[in-house]
């Protein structure tokens, strides 16, 4: 018996579970978990799972445990597809970057600005249901802004040295689309 839904119109861990299924099932899902096994990472059957949040956050990648949504923060599908897309870019970075250091603040940044240009998460639809509404250029202010929210959370990296290592990688981490041709 699954509990009842949790606040802010989240879903039971139970409930995020089968969106997660869901998800592993969509193309761009796919695709990626298809490039991490070629690039040598495999993907386990717990790799992405659902559990219950306290910080407000949608979900993140941990090296070496994998995918985690936060099911309290998640209402429709659509949302676990954003993050598990999103934290699969994460897990291809780190997989095909032997030398990638979290703690460094000019990888996060880079790895944030992909994750961010490359899953739809700034798409011009996205933005303006968060109530962001700008014609041009909406979509790069978007991945800054959203690269400087994630960096928020790491204790290496303060706010200023988040923006200096942002601005400093931008055109080669923005520019990089792999595995895709080019952004999706």
């Amino acid at each position: 018996m699954a509990e009842t839904s949790t606040v802010n119109g989240g879903s039971t861990v139970e409930e995020c579970q089968d969106m997660i299924r869901r998800s592993l099932r969509t193309p761009m899902v796919k695709f990626l978990k298809e490039h991490l096994e070629k690039s040598g990472c495999r993907i386990g059957d717990n790799f992405i799972k659902a559990i219950h949040c306290d910080k407000k956050v949608s979900g993140g990648y941990v090296r070496g445990h994998g995918i985690i949504v936060c099911s309290n923060y998640m209402n429709i599908q659509d949302e676990v597809n954003q993050v598990v897309i999103h934290e699969l870019i994460h897990a291809y970075d780190d997989c095909r970057a032997a030398n990638l250091e979290w703690s460094d603040c000019a990888h996060h940044a880079c790895s944030e600005i992909r994750a961010g240009h490359l899953s739809g998460d700034c798409h011009y639809k996205r933005e303006l249901l968060r109530g962001y509404l700008k014609i041009r250029g909406h979509e790069q202010e978007c991945v800054r802004r959203r690269v400087m929210k994630s960096m928020a959370g790491n204790p290496y990296c303060s706010e200023s040295a988040s923006r200096d290592a942002m601005e400093a990688v931008w055109d080669v981490c923005y520019n990089d689309t792999k595995p895709f041709d080019r952004a999706p």
